[in-house]
C-alpha cells in the first residue's frame, strides 16, 4: 500500500475546503513520516499518551488533532501544543482545557461533539445539553478556548440512508448554532464527521473536515 498514492487520490476526490485528518492511531512513526513527505501535514489521535511521544519525534509544523475521548486528568499533556480537539463530550472537559490553556497563556481550539448516533458506545452532547452549554454564564467566562465548530460519529451500520439522516442533523444543529450564539464567530465554521465508511455521505451533507484512517493508512494495525 503506497501511502502517498492513498492520499493524493483521496486529496483529488474531495472538495478544497474540506480538511483531510490523517487518523494515524497505531500506525508507526515512520509511516506517519512518510504521508507527512507526501504533503500531508495534519493527523489525528485518539489517545494521549501516544499523541504525545508522536509530537516529540515527528517534524513541528504537522497539525495535531486529538479525536478520541479525552480524560480530564490528561488534557495538561498536550495543551502546549495540540491544534484541535475534535471531541469535547462535556462542559466539565472544556473548563479543564480552559484552566490549563490559561497556565500557558494559549488559546485552545475545540470542537463540541455531539452524539449523534443510534449506538450506546458514542460519547457527545444532545443539542439540549449544548445549548444549556452556551447559554450559561459559566461558558461565556471561558476565554481560552475557542468553539470551532462541532463533530460526531455516525452509527456504525450500512444503511446509508440512517447515516445520512445522522450528518444532516449535526449540519442542521450547526446552522442553528451559527445563526444563534455565533453569529459574529469567523471561526465558528467546521463540521468534523465522516470517517472511512462515510466520509463521501458527509461531505454531501456539509463536513469541512473528514477523519480518515484505514483508507489511507491500510487495516493492519502497527504496534509502535
Amino acid at each position: 500500500m503506497d501511502i502517498a498514492i492513498n492520499i493524493k487520490n483521496i486529496k483529488q476526490q474531495i472538495p478544497e475546503i474540506v480538511k483531510l485528518v490523517a487518523i494515524s492511531k497505531t500506525k508507526p512513526v515512520e509511516l506517519i513520516h512518510k504521508a507527512y513527505l507526501a504533503g500531508q501535514k495534519v493527523f489525528g489521535e485518539n489517545k494521549v499518551q501516544e499523541l504525545v511521544d508522536k509530537y516529540e519525534k515527528l517534524p513541528k509544523d504537522i497539525e495535531w488533532h486529538m479525536v478520541g475521548h479525552l480524560q480530564t486528568n490528561k488534557v495538561k499533556y498536550i495543551t502546549p501544543f495540540v491544534h484541535l480537539i475534535h471531541s469535547v463530550d462535556s462542559f466539565k472537559l472544556l473548563k479543564v482545557i480552559n484552566k490549563e490553556a490559561i497556565k500557558l497563556d494559549r488559546i485552545v481550539n475545540c470542537l463540541m461533539q455531539m452524539y449523534i448516533a443510534e449506538e450506546e458506545t458514542k460519547y457527545g452532547l444532545s443539542k439540549e445539553e449544548l445549548i444549556d452549554v452556551l447559554k450559561s454564564d459559566e461558558f461565556k467566562d471561558l476565554k481560552n478556548v475557542r468553539i470551532n465548530g462541532l463533530m460526531g460519529m455516525a452509527t456504525f451500520t450500512n444503511d446509508q440512508e440512517q447515516i445520512r439522516k445522522e450528518f444532516r442533523n449535526l449540519f442542521l444543529t450547526y446552522k442553528e448554532l451559527k445563526g444563534t450564539f455565533f453569529k459574529n464567530a469567523n471561526y465558528f465554521k467546521e463540521i468534523s464527521m465522516g470517517m472511512s465508511g462515510d466520509y463521501k455521505i458527509a461531505i454531501e451533507e456539509g463536513s469541512t473536515m473528514i477523519r480518515l484512517g484505514s483508507i489511507l493508512f491500510g487495516e493492519r494495525n502497527y504496534v509502535n
